[in-house]
């Protein structure tokens, strides 16, 4: 069976635009991209702002050259963080290689943070701190397969690769749910060995088809997070065509998480407002 994020995450939005014309006040996410040569990052930008206007939700857009220095960016990130305008933001990644995209996400005040990648943030996932939020990625993912019926609890999960943004969150939010989770990355030396055990794959490494059916056991469902762009081709982690046609549950690519991200990022950002609100 396929595992639509796209179409869970229109309903996700529908949702949203309910409830913010119920809201009296104006709802701004703000976003900061350092112009380069990222085609993805135009592509997922454009897409944040599209989906802000269809819900009702305003998008203010910081765009500095690609030269820009670390220290100067986290100059204006201190600008943002002192912005009674903008109360949450965003740093769209990856940024250029002279930055360091740690030491620049350290900066980004905790509480203006929707994406949920700060270091104290990241600490409340470890945590499973149910009264915030959860980094978005991870959170779609987390939505997908529940909305799809992929259960959890008792469940193998094997997680292939470790980033911050997704794997690890994604394997501090599984064990959460009473899975058995096997973490998987480059270094891993046979792969199959794992997944075929698995109820549940996760996979995100941005190699592409690196997960065949072949690799998995009779009723394991995929979830593929990443992808590569190979002759203009759009090509997942996963080889979606043999796996779906032996009846594995899997997301396509494209059309798959990233969707869920953008509607998580819209919905941390309603969620923040309404926090507020409380305090």
């Amino acid at each position: 069976m396929m595992l639509d994020g796209k179409k869970l995450a229109a309903s996700i939005y529908d949702q949203l635009s309910h409830s913010i014309k119920q809201i009296p006040d104006e709802i701004t996410l703000g976003a900061v991209l350092v112009w380069g040569e990222d085609s993805p990052s135009m592509r997922y930008i454009r897409q944040k702002r599209r989906e802000c206007k269809k819900i009702g939700m305003w998008f203010s857009l910081f765009q500095f050259e690609k030269n820009i220095s670390q220290n100067e960016l986290i100059q204006e990130l201190e600008k943002l963080n002192n912005d009674d305008i903008i109360t949450w933001y965003i740093v769209q990644l990856p940024l250029p290689e002279h930055i360091d995209e740690s030491e620049v996400i350290k900066h980004i005040s905790p509480i203006k943070d929707v994406d949920w990648f700060h270091p104290e943030n990241q600490g409340k996932v470890m945590l499973a701190d149910p009264s915030w939020f959860t980094p978005c990625t991870p959170a779609g993912v987390m939505k997908l397969m529940h909305e799809y019926d992929v259960p959890l609890p008792g469940k193998h999960v094997v997680i292939i690769w470790k980033s911050n943004i997704v794997g690890k969150p994604l394997i501090q939010l599984c064990i959460s749910q009473w899975a058995t989770v096997t973490s998987c990355n480059s270094k891993t030396p046979d792969l199959s060995l794992f997944t075929k055990m698995a109820d549940v794959v996760i996979v995100a490494t941005g190699k592409a088809y690196l997960l065949t059916h072949d690799m998995l056991g009779k009723h394991t469902s995929v979830i593929d997070v990443w992808f590569s762009v190979i002759n203009g081709k759009v090509c997942g982690d996963a080889e979606y065509d043999s796996i779906i046609s032996h009846w594995h549950n899997i997301t396509p690519v494209p059309g798959w998480v990233w969707p869920m991200t953008v509607a998580m990022l819209l919905s941390n950002t309603l969620s923040a407002y309404e926090k507020q609100s409380r305090s």
